[in-house]
């Protein structure tokens, strides 16, 4: 008997008939012979409406009521799931965050795990039954205050718990068929990929691909626990996310599915730009300006100093990083400007990000040239530049950043000849 633990999104179980049918999926691996444990999201939009009633009745909730309201949404989902697996004949016992065992630290609102004790799950198990837990949430170490990860965070408790209970496989369910070259919602011709490395993954997650978040991947590399990506609104078989390649049957036997050149092509329009204009070009003034973000507890993703000026002897500093802490950097920065020098602030929330992902890249001559070229002629102008081994980044107008996907997918053979890309619920997670 193996131990199977799935992830269902929220749009998986946004009404009584999707959790009808989700429990009808998890009943079937019951009778396949495995253990089950199940982590499910809040029901649809069930997050974004309690957010928003949140900001009705107060404009900065506290965090620690902030996150008892919001992890109600996953309670809700758990206690209906565990009926309609009842109702099929089988026993299910639903759990909170803090029952299975999910120990964060305190930061309330992006809480991270620290450890996993499943042991209320294990009996749950050895007895029989299905366990079904909240994603999103967990209990803080010190204080035992309810917690939350962020968004996104049910993946990151699918492979916590994954790993804890040393699972075969770690199942997340989405209404995408799998992990596509682009984004299905932008590129129509995306391409399902059978298989792709936690590096490339990783890549592709940093890089803006929703399908998969950073944490979750990070979680499972470093637990070496494999990934199945698939669409809980069909039978097929999705993208498996692993450290070594699967082997697929087939009419022959068993056949390696190869890793390809590029991986795929990720898109983020959820960034903002700061420019630190007339900085002093000398020691130490970098290192200023990002211990100043740093103590803000912003992270940053893409960085790039001009040239000095001879003349003036003062360069400018950009960086990326996400439009919700926009606000709280220009203020850490003008608060500190004395003590860095700077002559003032630039902020642009108006960019995009397009990123070509693919661990054969370092091996192949003439990837970044024929990028450049794609976007070249789709028209689009570039402001910020960032690689690395397996990936290359830009920085272009948010109003270009569709029309560069799909160039740039196409220029690199990435379109599919078959059936156009299904999102089932429209959101593509």
């Amino acid at each position: 008997m193996g131990l199977v633990v799935q992830k269902y999104g929220g749009s998986s179980v946004a009404d009584a008939e999707g959790i009808k049918r989700v429990a009808k999926r998890i009943v079937e691996a019951k009778k396949n012979g495995n253990q089950v444990v199940v982590v499910v999201s809040a029901m649809g939009d069930t997050t974004d409406e309690l957010i928003d009633l949140a900001e009705q009745v107060s404009p900065m909730p506290a965090g620690r009521e902030f996150d008892m309201l919001l992890t109600a949404g996953e309670r809700i989902s758990m206690a209906l799931l565990a009926m309609a697996i009842k109702n099929l004949g089988h026993e299910a016992q639903s759990f909170t965050g803090s029952q299975a065992g999910v120990i964060t630290d305190s930061v309330h609102n992006k809480a991270r795990i620290i450890d996993v004790t499943p042991g209320r799950i294990r009996t749950a198990l050895d007895e029989g039954n299905i366990a079904i837990v909240a994603g999103f949430q967990g209990v803080s170490q010190d204080k035992k205050d309810i917690t939350t990860l962020g968004r996104g965070g049910s993946d990151t408790t699918a492979v916590a718990l994954a790993a804890a209970l040393d699972a075969e496989v770690c199942e997340i369910y989405t209404d995408v068929d799998g992990v596509f070259t682009a984004d299905p919602r932008v590129v129509k011709k995306a391409r399902k990929i059978e298989w792709i490395s936690f590096e490339d993954m990783l890549e592709l997650a940093a890089s803006g691909s929703k399908v998969l978040l950073h944490r979750c991947v990070e979680y499972a590399r470093r637990y070496n626990i494999p990934i199945h990506v698939r669409s809980s609104f069909s039978g097929l078989q999705g993208t498996w996310v692993s450290s070594e390649p699967i082997r697929q049957p087939s009419e022959q036997g068993e056949q390696q599915v190869e890793q390809a050149i590029i991986s795929g092509v990720a898109h983020d329009t959820s960034e903002a730009k700061i420019t630190v204009v007339g900085v002093p070009d000398k020691p130490g003034e970098a290192a200023s300006i990002f211990r100043t973000i740093a103590d803000a507890e912003i992270n940053i993703d893409m960085v790039v100093q001009n040239v000095s000026a001879a003349s003036t002897g003062l360069t400018d500093i950009s960086f990326t990083l996400p439009k919700a802490e926009g606000r709280k950097a220009i203020d850490a920065l003008e608060k500190n400007r004395p003590g860095i020098g700077f002559d003032s602030l630039r902020y642009d929330d108006q960019i995009g990000k397009i990123s070509l992902v693919g661990a054969g890249m370092k091996t192949n001559p003439g990837v970044t040239a024929d990028f450049f070229t794609a976007l070249s002629d789709a028209g689009v102008n570039i402001e910020l530049i960032s690689t690395s081994e397996i990936r290359i980044s830009v920085v272009t107008r948010k109003d270009d950043v569709a029309e560069a996907v799909r160039a740039v997918h196409t220029a690199f053979g990435l379109d599919s000849d078959s059936d156009e890309a299904v999102v089932y619920g429209g959101t593509g997670r």
